[in-house]
């Protein structure tokens, strides 16, 4: 009896600190979601590009934390658990910047511009790129440096372990969309495509597992998409995703911008046990009373594929917050 007695206690010891690690993801979420802080680094570009100083911006820390930090690869703090996708590159050599996702006044605070614009790297008789850059703002993690432009949806690790049923996701926005959607890759001339573009909001929970050759999968647990197709000029406060549960392809809401990711090009990826960056292979829906293992939140202001976006987008966030 004794030992069963301990046995219970261990196991809801166990329970009370999985629900506060729990509780901890949620509360940094939110907390940081507020983007009244931000620090920025402070990168100067190749010579052969221009030697122009850019600054790369994150949600944590104060303004006048300047971070001079070269060629250094970005680490986030323990505690930031949300990451733009203001990236350093370093490619043959070469150290170039890109930030599409920027700290703007509000009241007294701040908080965060998302946009879609167009990349130039020009080096006389060497270098005369275009390339189309979606802003983006996620809970997960951008490696850094990038090296090279192959397999972009590779280089985003999104999202983080997560267990539980969140209603919705909570945030103030407005919204400057439905520009020309522009093709620049770099590699071939910029080209209007000529139909206009949506930002788009994500929360997604999985149910993920890995096979024995390191391979990925997960069944859709949780869906919350919602495209942002007109202009908003003023501030939406309070604004919620709902979030549902189980296979929603049968609901009267559904879109087809809902539904699973089977498309290498736009699959999510992550890193397996062995370390290696692998597609996540979402191979079904679950049950609605399946319990998620792992969640995915991400803003961008365009939702076309990479180096395709509407030129111009823009999407004013605040006040981010997951309501359980």
């Amino acid at each position: 009896m004794r030992i069963n007695r301990i046995i219970l206690s261990l196991s809801l010891v166990a329970v009370f600190f999985d629900a506060m690690a729990q509780e901890s993801i949620v509360r940094k979420i939110n907390e940081y979601g507020k983007f009244d802080t931000f620090c920025q680094r402070e990168i100067k570009e190749s010579s052969l590009i221009g030697g122009a100083t850019k600054y790369l911006y994150e949600f944590y820390g104060e303004p006048t934390d300047t971070l001079r930090t070269g060629k250094t690869p970005y680490s986030s703090p323990e505690d930031y658990l949300w990451r733009t996708n203001n990236v350093l590159a370093v490619v043959a050599g070469i150290v170039k910047t890109n930030t599409t996702v920027f700290p703007e006044k509000r009241g007294d605070g701040y908080c965060a511009r998302v946009e879609a614009h167009i990349e130039e790297v020009k080096a006389l008789g060497i270098v005369n790129m275009d390339v189309v850059c979606q802003g983006a703002l996620l809970v997960g993690a951008l490696p850094e440096p990038i090296k090279d432009t192959k397999s972009p949806m590779a280089k985003v690790i999104y999202g983080l372990p997560f267990e539980g049923s969140p209603k919705a996701l909570k945030f103030d926005y407005k919204a400057d969309v439905g520009h020309e959607v522009y093709r620049g890759t770099g590699f071939s001339k910029l080209k209007p495509l000529g139909y206009p573009d949506d930002a788009e909001v994500t929360v997604v929970l999985q149910k993920r597992w890995e096979d024995e050759d390191g391979n990925v999968h997960a069944l859709r647990v949780g869906t919350g998409i919602e495209r942002i197709s007109e202009d908003v000029s003023e501030w939406v406060n309070g604004h919620e995703l709902k979030i549902h549960y189980g296979d929603i392809t049968s609901e009267p809401f559904y879109k087809e911008y809902m539904g699973l990711k089977t498309d290498p090009e736009t699959a999510y990826h992550a890193l397996n046990s062995k370390g290696e960056n692998v597609i996540v292979q979402e191979d079904g829906w679950a049950a609605a009373d399946v319990e998620p293992n792992y969640i995915m939140i991400h803003f961008i202001a365009s939702c076309g594929k990479a180096f395709y976006g509407g030129v111009g987008n823009t999407l004013w966030l605040d006040n981010v917050e997951l309501v359980m």
